[in-house]
């Protein structure tokens, strides 16, 4: 029974990793990290590499959702929803179509081709899928990327596998901080232990190899092998299965820690969809220049998915000489120069950039 749910949540999280870099919004990834221009497309907007702190309010939001999550249900991630986890069950479940002799020969030919569509999917999240697929063995920084990811993820699935989970994985050990008396776990029911056949079936089908009737352990991935394995066995005589769930999910700390986790969500989305579509900045360049010339560089973020025509004026009583009108593309920056000229001594000077709806005011020193 859970296995035909696990399958079915583990399809739907392969299908939506490897679909989201596909899906365009404003005319861009849904969530992508230009490499070459420090900028994060994340879903309609983008976060410059100068507005970090919206990239730490991101790494704090999923630090406390990965907190809650494992407060509450335990190891759901790891026997549910991890890349690692679900590309070994596919490819096993492959593999035992074509029976137990070769299984695992089978499972290694088949973690292949999964391997390749891991190595393009973490590279479709810095380059877009088409230019990708366009680069591929054609550019050199692409191929060799897919290259090197392809051996990494393969070796590390075909030889190490679940190894990984219970030695190496840092998520595995941070549960050992987490848990409580209430977490969600799957544990063996003692009290029946009497009445169970000691069929050794739950410990035939565990991925970690551990046996489900020697205690809870840190090892277990809360796959739920075990529960159906023993269902198997035990509902023709009418008994429940031995190893089962067991906690309380809706408890205060599932509560105050969910609202906690859901309040730093909301606020992070509001950070994100209340900035300006436009920011803009313009300093004084330090520089000698014939008494009341002064050059100043501006710069212009469009934080938008539109496109964007500005124009850039000063005080009436100065004169702006050099290119000051901006043509600006959806979720691009332009930076330029203009020069000030001022008939009469001045102690400061106040930039306008206006256009499409926009006007912003800045002020600069002049000397």
């Amino acid at each position: 029974m859970w296995k035909k749910y696990r399958r079915t949540v583990e399809l739907l999280q392969a299908l939506l990793i490897t679909g989201l870099p596909f899906l365009s919004i404003n005319g861009q990834s849904a969530l992508r990290f230009d490499i070459g221009k420090l900028k994060l497309y994340f879903f309609g907007s983008v976060i410059w590499i100068r507005e970090f702190y919206l990239l730490l309010a991101v790494i704090l939001f999923m630090l406390l959702l990965v907190t809650f999550v494992t407060a509450v249900f335990g190891r759901i991630w790891c026997g549910w929803l991890c890349p690692q986890t679900v590309l070994l069950d596919l490819s096993e479940s492959l593999a035992d179509r074509f029976g137990l002799k070769n299984r695992k020969t089978v499972r290694n030919i088949l973690l292949l081709p999964l391997s390749a569509l891991v190595s393009l999917t973490m590279i479709w999240y810095f380059v877009p899928p088409p230019e990708t697929m366009k680069g591929l063995f054609v550019s050199l920084p692409i191929t060799a990327f897919f290259l090197v990811l392809w051996v990494l993820v393969y070796l590390e699935l075909a030889f190490l596998g679940r190894k990984f989970c219970m030695s190496i994985c840092p998520y595995a050990m941070m549960q050992n901080a987490l848990f409580d008396k209430d977490t969600l776990v799957i544990e063996y029911d003692r009290s029946r232990d009497d009445t169970c056949m000691k069929c050794d079936s739950c410990v035939k089908v565990c991925p970690v190899g551990i046996d489900i009737k020697e205690g809870l352990s840190s090892r277990c991935i809360a796959c739920a092998e075990c529960i159906d394995a023993c269902s198997a066995k035990s509902e023709p005589r009418g008994l429940a299965p031995f190893p089962n769930y067991k906690g309380c999910i809706l408890r205060a700390k599932t509560f105050w820690m969910g609202g906690i986790t859901a309040a730093s969500g909301l606020l992070l989305i509001l950070i994100i969809t209340l900035r300006p579509p436009v920011d803009f900045l313009i300093t004084r360049d330090q520089e000698s220049l014939p008494e009341g010339l002064n050059r100043y560089s501006w710069t212009v973020y469009n934080n938008s998915g539109k496109m964007l025509d500005l124009e850039l004026s000063a005080d009436p009583d100065v004169t702006v000489i050099g290119k000051h009108t901006v043509r600006l593309k959806p979720f691009e920056v332009m930076r330029g120069k203009i020069l000030l000229k001022a008939s009469e001594r001045v102690q400061k000077v106040r930039f306008t950039l206006s256009g499409s709806g926009i006007s912003i005011r800045k002020d600069a020193g002049f000397l």
